[in-house]
């Protein structure tokens, strides 16, 4: 199963998949350190659970890399321009303070990629 890959590159993939999971779970269940900030950031409630979709999306085909590694690249490279897109989105509603948290979710998602490439 997990052959080609290092004992590291699985465990960060795993924390990857687990982080980027959450962060998907916590828009559907709409908990509110994540809907809060989404709302005062502009970001329409109707995209929301595609949001959702979209990081749990990314959970699974990283998941699924494990036996079929270009699903997991392309759900690292995904998940990686998700977040970079959150950072975009913070920055333009001047949440300054905000901006660690999306680079703390991308982190394992970048190290995963550089990981196993």
């Amino acid at each position: 199963m997990f052959t080609e890959m290092s004992t590291t590159a699985v465990v960060v993939t795993a924390v990857a998949a687990f982080m980027a999971g959450f962060s998907g779970a916590s828009i559907f269940f709409r908990a509110k350190f994540v809907v809060e900030p989404l709302a005062q950031y502009g970001v329409p409630q109707a995209w929301w659970n595609w949001l959702g979709a979209a990081k749990v999306a990314g959970a699974g085909g990283l998941v699924v890399g494990f036996w079929v590694p270009v699903i997991g690249t392309l759900a690292a490279i995904g998940l990686v321009l998700y977040f970079a897109g959150a950072v975009v989105t913070v920055l333009r509603a001047r949440a300054y303070g905000h901006a660690p948290f999306p680079l703390v979710y991308m982190a394992p998602a970048v190290a995963a990629l550089a990981l196993t490439w």
